[in-house]
Protein backbone atom coordinates (compact mmCIF):
# COMPACT_ATOMS: atom_id res chain seq x y z
CA UNK A 1 0.00 0.00 0.00
CA UNK A 2 1.68 3.39 -0.94
CA UNK A 3 0.23 6.11 0.38
CA UNK A 4 -1.81 9.31 -1.54
CA UNK A 5 0.22 12.17 -0.34
CA UNK A 6 -2.74 14.49 -2.41
CA UNK A 7 -5.86 12.78 -0.76
CA UNK A 8 -4.08 12.33 3.51
CA UNK A 9 -6.57 10.36 5.34
CA UNK A 10 -7.42 12.74 8.53
CA UNK A 11 -7.07 10.78 12.11
CA UNK A 12 -10.81 11.12 11.80
CA UNK A 13 -11.33 9.73 8.74
CA UNK A 14 -9.92 6.91 10.07
CA UNK A 15 -11.48 6.50 13.43
CA UNK A 16 -14.80 6.33 11.46
CA UNK A 17 -13.98 3.52 9.34
CA UNK A 18 -12.36 1.88 12.37
CA UNK A 19 -15.81 2.63 14.47
CA UNK A 20 -17.81 1.23 11.71
CA UNK A 21 -16.28 -2.12 10.86
CA UNK A 22 -15.38 -1.00 7.80
CA UNK A 23 -11.20 -1.29 8.51
CA UNK A 24 -9.12 -3.19 10.98
CA UNK A 25 -7.23 -1.99 13.08
CA UNK A 26 -4.69 -5.25 12.41
CA UNK A 27 -4.90 -4.53 8.34
CA UNK A 28 -4.34 -0.50 9.22
CA UNK A 29 -1.07 -0.80 11.26
CA UNK A 30 0.41 -3.43 8.67
CA UNK A 31 -0.54 -1.30 5.95
CA UNK A 32 1.38 1.64 7.76
CA UNK A 33 4.36 -0.78 8.84
CA UNK A 34 4.40 -2.04 4.89
CA UNK A 35 4.18 2.03 3.85
CA UNK A 36 7.39 2.72 6.33
CA UNK A 37 9.26 0.19 5.10
CA UNK A 38 8.81 1.06 1.53
CA UNK A 39 9.16 4.72 1.53
CA UNK A 40 11.83 5.72 -0.58
CA UNK A 41 13.14 8.18 2.46
CA UNK A 42 14.74 5.97 5.27
CA UNK A 43 15.37 8.72 7.05
CA UNK A 44 11.79 9.22 8.33
CA UNK A 45 11.99 7.09 10.92
CA UNK A 46 14.98 6.55 13.17
CA UNK A 47 13.16 3.55 14.78
CA UNK A 48 9.89 1.43 14.10
CA UNK A 49 8.08 -0.46 16.76
CA UNK A 50 6.29 -3.40 15.35
CA UNK A 51 6.12 -5.45 17.73
CA UNK A 52 4.45 -2.88 19.95
CA UNK A 53 2.79 -1.75 17.03
CA UNK A 54 1.15 -5.33 16.23
CA UNK A 55 0.58 -5.49 20.23
CA UNK A 56 -1.30 -2.69 20.62
CA UNK A 57 -3.80 -2.86 17.10
CA UNK A 58 -4.41 -6.31 18.23
CA UNK A 59 -5.69 -5.01 21.42
CA UNK A 60 -7.66 -2.05 19.98
CA UNK A 61 -9.03 -4.53 17.12
CA UNK A 62 -10.49 -6.61 20.18
CA UNK A 63 -12.21 -2.94 21.74
CA UNK A 64 -13.56 -2.14 18.78
CA UNK A 65 -15.57 -5.02 17.83
CA UNK A 66 -16.60 -5.97 20.90
CA UNK A 67 -18.14 -2.32 20.51
CA UNK A 68 -15.98 -1.05 23.84
CA UNK A 69 -13.36 1.63 22.10
CA UNK A 70 -11.17 3.28 24.48
CA UNK A 71 -11.71 6.42 22.65
CA UNK A 72 -12.98 7.96 19.41
CA UNK A 73 -9.19 7.43 18.44
CA UNK A 74 -9.11 3.90 19.17
CA UNK A 75 -6.49 2.27 16.72
CA UNK A 76 -5.66 5.22 14.89
CA UNK A 77 -1.56 5.46 14.61
CA UNK A 78 0.37 7.85 16.07
CA UNK A 79 4.27 8.62 15.22
CA UNK A 80 6.78 10.14 18.29
CA UNK A 81 9.54 12.37 18.03
CA UNK A 82 12.55 10.61 19.29
CA UNK A 83 12.56 12.91 22.56
CA UNK A 84 9.33 10.81 24.33
CA UNK A 85 10.25 7.49 26.66
CA UNK A 86 8.88 4.77 24.86
CA UNK A 87 9.04 1.20 27.58
CA UNK A 88 12.21 -0.72 26.52
CA UNK A 89 14.00 1.67 23.73
CA UNK A 90 15.91 3.92 24.24
CA UNK A 91 15.46 7.94 23.90
CA UNK A 92 18.27 9.41 21.64
CA UNK A 93 16.28 12.63 21.45
CA UNK A 94 18.60 13.05 17.72
CA UNK A 95 21.82 12.09 19.18
CA UNK A 96 24.50 9.52 19.28
CA UNK A 97 25.56 10.69 22.67
CA UNK A 98 22.45 9.30 24.16
CA UNK A 99 22.92 5.86 21.72
CA UNK A 100 24.05 3.55 24.75
CA UNK A 101 21.68 4.92 27.45
CA UNK A 102 19.87 2.87 29.43
CA UNK A 103 16.43 1.96 27.57
CA UNK A 104 12.81 3.75 29.23
CA UNK A 105 11.46 2.04 32.10
CA UNK A 106 7.96 3.66 31.32
CA UNK A 107 5.98 5.56 28.83
CA UNK A 108 6.25 9.41 29.29
CA UNK A 109 2.97 10.27 30.73
CA UNK A 110 1.59 11.87 27.05
CA UNK A 111 2.58 8.23 25.22
CA UNK A 112 0.58 6.66 28.29
CA UNK A 113 -1.94 9.02 27.65
CA UNK A 114 -2.33 8.71 23.77
CA UNK A 115 -1.87 4.77 24.77
CA UNK A 116 -4.74 4.73 27.55
CA UNK A 117 -6.88 6.53 24.54
CA UNK A 118 -6.48 3.22 22.09
CA UNK A 119 -3.82 4.94 19.73
CA UNK A 120 -1.36 2.79 18.37
CA UNK A 121 2.84 3.90 18.62
CA UNK A 122 4.49 2.70 15.12
CA UNK A 123 7.65 4.19 16.56
CA UNK A 124 10.12 6.84 16.59
CA UNK A 125 10.70 9.35 13.75
CA UNK A 126 13.65 11.84 13.61
CA UNK A 127 14.40 14.89 14.63
CA UNK A 128 17.38 18.13 15.09
CA UNK A 129 19.30 16.82 17.85
CA UNK A 130 18.70 17.89 21.25
CA UNK A 131 16.09 19.78 19.40
CA UNK A 132 17.89 22.90 18.69
CA UNK A 133 17.21 23.74 15.05
CA UNK A 134 14.44 25.24 13.16
CA UNK A 135 15.77 23.55 9.99
CA UNK A 136 15.69 19.87 10.45
CA UNK A 137 19.24 19.04 9.63
CA UNK A 138 20.65 15.94 11.41
CA UNK A 139 24.39 15.18 10.21
CA UNK A 140 23.59 11.59 12.65
CA UNK A 141 20.70 10.03 11.35
CA UNK A 142 20.24 11.95 8.25
CA UNK A 143 17.89 14.38 7.29
CA UNK A 144 14.28 13.62 6.08
CA UNK A 145 13.17 15.53 2.91
CA UNK A 146 10.63 17.77 2.41
CA UNK A 147 7.80 15.12 0.46
CA UNK A 148 5.98 17.88 -0.75
CA UNK A 149 9.06 19.08 -2.93
CA UNK A 150 8.96 18.41 -6.55
CA UNK A 151 11.56 20.69 -8.28
CA UNK A 152 14.69 19.88 -5.78
CA UNK A 153 15.38 17.96 -2.43
CA UNK A 154 14.10 20.51 0.28
CA UNK A 155 14.02 20.58 4.23
CA UNK A 156 11.19 19.24 6.21
CA UNK A 157 11.94 21.88 9.13
CA UNK A 158 12.86 21.31 12.84
CA UNK A 159 13.48 20.48 15.17
CA UNK A 160 10.32 17.65 14.65
CA UNK A 161 11.59 17.03 11.34
CA UNK A 162 10.98 13.47 11.22
CA UNK A 163 7.11 14.33 12.49
CA UNK A 164 6.08 16.53 9.50
CA UNK A 165 7.86 14.44 6.95
CA UNK A 166 5.80 11.37 8.14
CA UNK A 167 2.48 12.81 8.52
CA UNK A 168 3.08 14.87 4.86
CA UNK A 169 4.53 11.70 3.75
CA UNK A 170 0.84 9.72 4.44
CA UNK A 171 3.30 7.47 6.92
CA UNK A 172 1.30 8.54 10.12
CA UNK A 173 -1.87 10.36 10.53
CA UNK A 174 -0.77 12.17 13.57
CA UNK A 175 2.86 12.83 15.24
CA UNK A 176 3.43 14.11 18.14
CA UNK A 177 6.82 17.00 18.89
CA UNK A 178 8.22 19.24 21.29
CA UNK A 179 7.74 23.13 20.41
CA UNK A 180 10.55 25.65 22.54
CA UNK A 181 11.23 28.11 19.37
CA UNK A 182 8.83 26.82 16.50
CA UNK A 183 9.18 22.77 16.09
CA UNK A 184 6.19 21.95 15.49
CA UNK A 185 4.83 25.12 13.44
CA UNK A 186 7.82 25.13 11.76
CA UNK A 187 7.48 21.96 10.29
CA UNK A 188 3.52 21.87 9.85
CA UNK A 189 4.14 24.89 7.64
CA UNK A 190 6.66 24.06 5.90
CA UNK A 191 4.95 20.25 5.01
CA UNK A 192 1.65 21.56 4.29
CA UNK A 193 -0.02 20.37 7.86
CA UNK A 194 -1.61 21.72 10.62
CA UNK A 195 0.15 22.50 13.71
CA UNK A 196 -0.88 22.87 17.37
CA UNK A 197 0.91 23.97 19.66
CA UNK A 198 -0.05 23.80 23.47
CA UNK A 199 0.33 26.01 26.33
CA UNK A 200 3.54 25.71 28.37
CA UNK A 201 2.28 23.48 31.18
CA UNK A 202 -0.98 21.74 29.69
CA UNK A 203 0.31 18.20 29.66
CA UNK A 204 2.67 16.46 32.28
CA UNK A 205 6.41 16.63 30.85
CA UNK A 206 7.53 13.50 32.74
CA UNK A 207 9.67 11.21 30.14
CA UNK A 208 10.54 14.32 27.45
CA UNK A 209 13.57 15.18 26.68
CA UNK A 210 14.09 18.77 28.12
CA UNK A 211 15.63 21.56 25.70
CA UNK A 212 14.44 24.70 28.05
CA UNK A 213 12.25 24.13 30.34
CA UNK A 214 10.94 27.62 30.68
CA UNK A 215 10.01 27.79 27.16
CA UNK A 216 9.13 23.70 26.27
CA UNK A 217 5.78 22.62 25.13
CA UNK A 218 4.69 19.86 23.33
CA UNK A 219 2.42 19.63 20.26
CA UNK A 220 0.49 17.62 17.34
CA UNK A 221 1.33 17.57 13.69
CA UNK A 222 -1.93 16.65 11.43
CA UNK A 223 -3.82 16.91 8.40
CA UNK A 224 -7.10 19.03 9.97
CA UNK A 225 -7.65 21.25 13.34
CA UNK A 226 -10.23 18.63 14.64
CA UNK A 227 -7.67 15.79 14.58
CA UNK A 228 -5.46 18.08 16.49
CA UNK A 229 -8.54 19.15 19.01
CA UNK A 230 -9.09 15.36 19.69
CA UNK A 231 -5.52 14.14 20.31
CA UNK A 232 -5.05 17.26 22.69
CA UNK A 233 -7.96 16.05 24.38
CA UNK A 234 -6.56 12.61 24.86
CA UNK A 235 -2.89 14.19 25.67
CA UNK A 236 -4.89 16.12 28.38
CA UNK A 237 -6.52 12.87 29.93
CA UNK A 238 -10.02 13.65 28.37
CA UNK A 239 -12.57 11.65 26.07
CA UNK A 240 -13.44 14.57 24.00
CA UNK A 241 -12.29 18.38 23.18
CA UNK A 242 -13.63 20.70 26.13
CA UNK A 243 -14.77 23.56 23.71
CA UNK A 244 -17.84 24.35 21.63
CA UNK A 245 -17.89 25.07 18.05
CA UNK A 246 -18.33 28.86 16.86
CA UNK A 247 -18.62 30.66 13.81
CA UNK A 248 -16.14 32.72 11.97
CA UNK A 249 -17.67 35.88 12.99
CA UNK A 250 -16.67 38.09 15.98
CA UNK A 251 -13.48 36.57 15.83
CA UNK A 252 -10.78 39.76 16.02
CA UNK A 253 -7.04 39.63 14.61
CA UNK A 254 -4.20 41.68 15.77
CA UNK A 255 -1.61 42.49 12.61
CA UNK A 256 1.21 43.23 13.96
CA UNK A 257 3.76 45.66 11.94
CA UNK A 258 6.74 44.51 13.67
CA UNK A 259 9.18 42.43 12.27
CA UNK A 260 7.18 39.54 11.14
CA UNK A 261 6.96 40.71 7.68
CA UNK A 262 10.56 41.61 7.59
CA UNK A 263 12.66 39.38 4.80
CA UNK A 264 9.38 37.53 3.74
CA UNK A 265 9.09 36.05 0.57
CA UNK A 266 6.90 38.01 -1.75
CA UNK A 267 4.42 34.84 -1.85
CA UNK A 268 4.25 34.23 1.42
CA UNK A 269 3.32 38.02 2.04
CA UNK A 270 -0.03 37.65 -1.41
CA UNK A 271 -0.97 34.24 0.77
CA UNK A 272 -1.46 35.83 3.90
CA UNK A 273 -2.85 38.57 2.83
CA UNK A 274 -5.61 36.52 0.27
CA UNK A 275 -5.98 34.47 3.34
CA UNK A 276 -7.30 37.74 5.29
CA UNK A 277 -9.39 38.93 2.95
CA UNK A 278 -10.81 35.31 2.67
CA UNK A 279 -11.76 35.39 6.41
CA UNK A 280 -13.44 39.06 5.93
CA UNK A 281 -15.79 37.73 3.81
CA UNK A 282 -16.91 35.30 6.64
CA UNK A 283 -17.04 38.02 10.08
CA UNK A 284 -13.49 38.12 10.83
CA UNK A 285 -12.18 41.67 11.01
CA UNK A 286 -8.73 42.96 11.60
CA UNK A 287 -6.25 45.58 12.54
CA UNK A 288 -3.04 46.30 11.73
CA UNK A 289 -0.84 47.32 14.33
CA UNK A 290 2.72 47.40 16.27
CA UNK A 291 2.75 45.23 18.90
CA UNK A 292 4.95 46.71 21.78
CA UNK A 293 5.72 43.31 23.17
CA UNK A 294 7.23 41.99 19.90
CA UNK A 295 9.75 44.95 20.08
CA UNK A 296 10.92 44.04 23.41
CA UNK A 297 11.16 40.48 22.95
CA UNK A 298 13.79 41.28 20.87
CA UNK A 299 15.55 44.21 21.80
CA UNK A 300 15.62 42.03 25.08
CA UNK A 301 17.37 39.09 23.28
CA UNK A 302 20.15 41.60 22.20
CA UNK A 303 20.71 42.92 25.46
CA UNK A 304 20.69 40.28 27.29
CA UNK A 305 20.84 36.70 25.54
CA UNK A 306 18.15 34.32 25.40
CA UNK A 307 16.76 32.46 28.32
CA UNK A 308 16.53 28.96 25.32
CA UNK A 309 20.56 29.42 25.15
CA UNK A 310 20.91 29.77 29.04
CA UNK A 311 18.88 26.80 29.50
CA UNK A 312 20.14 24.78 26.70
CA UNK A 313 23.77 25.38 27.38
CA UNK A 314 22.73 24.42 31.44
CA UNK A 315 21.71 21.49 30.42
CA UNK A 316 24.42 20.43 28.27
CA UNK A 317 27.09 22.48 30.21
CA UNK A 318 28.89 19.12 31.41
CA UNK A 319 28.68 17.71 27.58
CA UNK A 320 29.98 20.18 25.99
CA UNK A 321 32.88 20.75 28.78
CA UNK A 322 34.17 16.80 27.68
CA UNK A 323 35.24 14.88 25.25
CA UNK A 324 31.62 14.45 24.30
CA UNK A 325 31.54 17.20 22.53
CA UNK A 326 33.32 15.91 19.70
CA UNK A 327 30.15 13.67 19.43
CA UNK A 328 28.17 16.73 18.56
CA UNK A 329 26.88 18.19 15.72
CA UNK A 330 29.57 21.05 15.59
CA UNK A 331 26.67 23.69 14.18
CA UNK A 332 24.31 22.69 17.46
CA UNK A 333 27.48 23.61 19.78
CA UNK A 334 27.65 27.11 18.36
CA UNK A 335 24.52 27.97 19.16
CA UNK A 336 24.55 25.73 22.83
CA UNK A 337 27.86 27.66 23.52
CA UNK A 338 25.94 31.45 22.93
CA UNK A 339 23.93 30.91 26.26
CA UNK A 340 27.26 30.42 28.22
CA UNK A 341 28.10 34.11 28.29
CA UNK A 342 25.18 34.81 29.18
CA UNK A 343 25.11 36.05 33.22
CA UNK A 344 23.25 35.68 36.61
CA UNK A 345 21.84 39.12 36.52
CA UNK A 346 21.29 39.06 32.47
CA UNK A 347 18.84 35.91 33.18
CA UNK A 348 17.23 37.28 36.35
CA UNK A 349 15.96 40.36 34.21
CA UNK A 350 15.23 38.11 31.16
CA UNK A 351 12.86 36.21 33.33
CA UNK A 352 11.36 38.96 35.34
CA UNK A 353 10.76 41.06 32.17
CA UNK A 354 9.43 37.88 30.53
CA UNK A 355 6.76 38.16 33.22
CA UNK A 356 5.62 41.32 32.60
CA UNK A 357 5.41 40.96 28.80
CA UNK A 358 3.28 37.93 29.08
CA UNK A 359 1.15 39.51 31.93
CA UNK A 360 0.97 42.60 29.22
CA UNK A 361 -0.48 40.08 26.46
CA UNK A 362 -2.96 38.05 28.29
CA UNK A 363 -4.48 41.44 29.03
CA UNK A 364 -5.02 42.37 25.45
CA UNK A 365 -5.60 39.36 24.03
CA UNK A 366 -8.43 36.78 24.95
CA UNK A 367 -10.79 34.26 23.34
CA UNK A 368 -11.83 36.62 20.54
CA UNK A 369 -8.64 38.39 19.86
CA UNK A 370 -5.73 36.72 18.48
CA UNK A 371 -2.25 37.58 16.91
CA UNK A 372 -2.09 36.58 13.00
CA UNK A 373 1.25 36.83 11.04
CA UNK A 374 3.13 34.35 8.12
CA UNK A 375 4.22 31.05 10.78
CA UNK A 376 7.63 31.31 8.69
CA UNK A 377 8.70 34.40 6.57
CA UNK A 378 9.63 31.68 3.89
CA UNK A 379 9.00 28.53 2.29
CA UNK A 380 10.89 25.41 2.87
CA UNK A 381 14.51 26.10 1.40
CA UNK A 382 16.58 23.63 -0.53
CA UNK A 383 18.67 21.46 1.42
CA UNK A 384 22.23 21.49 -0.45
CA UNK A 385 22.77 24.65 0.33
CA UNK A 386 22.34 25.01 3.78
CA UNK A 387 24.56 21.56 4.43
CA UNK A 388 27.76 23.14 2.55
CA UNK A 389 27.50 26.83 4.18
CA UNK A 390 27.61 27.43 8.07
CA UNK A 391 26.56 31.15 7.38
CA UNK A 392 24.01 30.58 5.47
CA UNK A 393 22.74 27.61 7.62
CA UNK A 394 23.11 29.72 10.94
CA UNK A 395 20.76 33.09 8.76
CA UNK A 396 18.53 30.53 7.60
CA UNK A 397 17.61 29.26 11.24
CA UNK A 398 17.73 32.63 12.66
CA UNK A 399 15.23 33.75 9.85
CA UNK A 400 12.98 30.59 10.38
CA UNK A 401 12.52 30.63 13.80
CA UNK A 402 12.24 34.25 14.02
CA UNK A 403 8.12 34.58 13.94
CA UNK A 404 7.05 31.14 16.09
CA UNK A 405 9.73 31.66 18.85
CA UNK A 406 7.73 35.05 19.91
CA UNK A 407 5.06 32.49 20.62
CA UNK A 408 7.54 30.69 23.41
CA UNK A 409 8.80 33.49 24.93
CA UNK A 410 5.26 35.38 25.25
CA UNK A 411 3.74 32.24 26.40
CA UNK A 412 1.02 32.04 23.62
CA UNK A 413 -0.55 28.70 22.41
CA UNK A 414 -1.10 28.93 18.38
CA UNK A 415 -2.42 26.86 15.41
CA UNK A 416 -0.65 27.30 12.15
CA UNK A 417 -2.88 26.36 8.77
CA UNK A 418 -2.00 25.74 5.55
CA UNK A 419 -2.80 29.07 3.72
CA UNK A 420 -1.02 28.41 -0.10
CA UNK A 421 1.36 27.58 -1.94
CA UNK A 422 4.40 29.42 -3.54
CA UNK A 423 5.30 29.58 -7.23
CA UNK A 424 7.28 26.14 -6.57
CA UNK A 425 4.20 24.17 -5.32
CA UNK A 426 5.32 24.66 -1.82
CA UNK A 427 2.86 25.30 0.95
CA UNK A 428 2.74 28.28 3.05
CA UNK A 429 1.71 28.72 7.28
CA UNK A 430 -0.94 30.96 8.61
CA UNK A 431 0.04 31.37 12.17
CA UNK A 432 -2.86 32.12 15.08
CA UNK A 433 -1.84 33.05 18.15
CA UNK A 434 -3.84 33.30 21.47
CA UNK A 435 -2.53 33.71 25.40
CA UNK A 436 -1.54 31.12 27.13
CA UNK A 437 -4.22 29.01 28.81
CA UNK A 438 -6.61 29.80 25.97
CA UNK A 439 -5.92 26.57 24.13
CA UNK A 440 -9.62 25.94 23.90
CA UNK A 441 -10.21 29.19 22.10
CA UNK A 442 -7.26 28.96 19.76
CA UNK A 443 -8.81 25.27 18.51
CA UNK A 444 -11.99 26.47 18.28
CA UNK A 445 -11.04 29.95 16.14
CA UNK A 446 -8.38 27.57 13.37
CA UNK A 447 -11.66 25.17 13.03
CA UNK A 448 -14.04 27.87 12.62
CA UNK A 449 -11.63 29.42 10.06
CA UNK A 450 -10.40 26.53 8.78
CA UNK A 451 -12.17 25.80 5.18
CA UNK A 452 -11.46 29.61 4.32
CA UNK A 453 -7.53 29.53 5.59
CA UNK A 454 -7.14 26.35 3.51
CA UNK A 455 -9.33 27.02 0.94
CA UNK A 456 -6.03 28.24 -1.59
CA UNK A 457 -4.65 24.63 -0.78
CA UNK A 458 -7.05 23.22 -3.56
CA UNK A 459 -6.33 25.56 -6.05
CA UNK A 460 -4.26 24.19 -8.96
Amino acid sequence: MTPDVSKPETALQLAAELQSGRRDAVSLVEASLTAIENHEDSKIFVSVGEARARREAKAAATRLAAGRPASLLDGVPVAWKDLFDLTGEVTAAGSKLLRDTPPAAADAAVVQRLRDAGMVSLGRVNMTEFAYSGLGLNPHYGTPRNPLAKDVVRIPGGSSSGSGAAVAAGLAPISIGSDTGGSVRIPAAFNGLVGYKSSHGRYPMQGVFPLSTSLDTLGVLCHSVLDAALVDAAMCGRLAPAFQRRSAEGLHLIVPENVVFERAEPDVIAAFEATLARLAEVGVTSERRRVPQIDAFFALNAAHGTLIAAEAYALHAERLAGPQVADFDQRIVQRLRLGEAMSAADLVHVRDTRARLIAEMAAELGPNCMLAYPTVAHVAPPLEPLLADDDLYVETNLLTLRNTMIGNFLNFCGVTLPCGRDRNGMPIGFLLSAAHGHDEAVLAAALAVESKVTAAMNVA
